[in-house]
């Protein structure tokens, strides 16, 4: 456990996640004080995503009804829900490293930055086999509006970040194509994001991914970059 006088929030997005969801929330358990909080939005799932997750009988476990709407707005309800100082975003098929949050609590209280993205290992489906060891070395990762709007180097999964920023964030618009980019950008233009080194979890890979590690066909990656940049310049002209 650690020393601190606030606690945190972890969002998690769940949608029959019944292959992996146990053995994610048994390491984020792991991570968590007494106090903090695992807010769990579930969509519907119709597998037995619902019935693992209760398995734990933990307090500090919240599920709430998810609207339905794709994964986008599944986080974005799970973030309406969020009361910590900090929020850690999580998927249901990943496995956090020990002492993630201690870690990552360090560098948001010493950098004074509204957000982390910190390194990951790519793993295969059982999580046996490394398929990357750095997946900020795949992607080049760094800081920079302009350079994460030409290409998203934000990974929604290794992202943490100040409360304070969910008055820019929500709602998150229908029409971008995912929420990891639009809440680093937004971090980034109403504070700072430090790209953290240190890898703090297993990202897994296998055929049920809801995002791809490839590149759309140029078009469609225009249109999601003309849609994002409008959306970023609607919502910084409101605030």
């Amino acid at each position: 456990m650690q020393d601190r006088d606030f606690f945190i929030s972890v969002a998690m997005a769940t949608y029959n996640g019944e292959r992996f969801i146990e053995e994610q929330i048994t390491s984020i358990l792991k991570n968590l004080n007494e106090n903090d909080e695992l807010i769990i939005s579930d969509d519907a799932s119709t597998d037995q995503t619902l019935a693992i997750i209760k398995t734990f009988s933990d307090k500090r476990i919240k599920i709430i009804k998810g609207p339905q709407k794709g994964v986008k707005q599944n986080f974005a309800n799970a973030l309406a829900h969020c009361q910590g100082k900090y929020i850690f975003l999580s998927d249901q098929d990943d496995i956090w490293e020990e002492n993630k949050v201690l870690k990552v609590l360090k560098v948001l209280e010493e950098k004074e930055c509204t957000g982390i993205v910190h390194d990951c290992v790519v793993v295969n489906e059982d999580a046996t086999k490394n398929l990357m060891d750095s997946f900020f070395l795949h992607r080049k990762s760094k800081s920079g509006i302009i350079r994460n709007i030409y290409k998203n180097r934000y990974l929604g999964c290794c992202i943490a970040f100040s409360r304070e920023m969910i008055k820019y964030i929500l709602p998150i618009p229908e029409n971008i194509e995912m929420h990891d980019q639009w809440i680093g950008l937004l971090c980034e233009k109403y504070g700072s994001v430090y790209f953290m080194k240190e890898k703090l979890i297993k990202y897994r890979r296998h055929g049920g991914n809801v995002s791809a590690m490839r590149h759309y066909p140029l078009l469609k990656m225009i249109q999601n970059r003309v849609s994002l940049i409008k959306e970023f310049c609607k919502r910084i002209k409101k605030n």
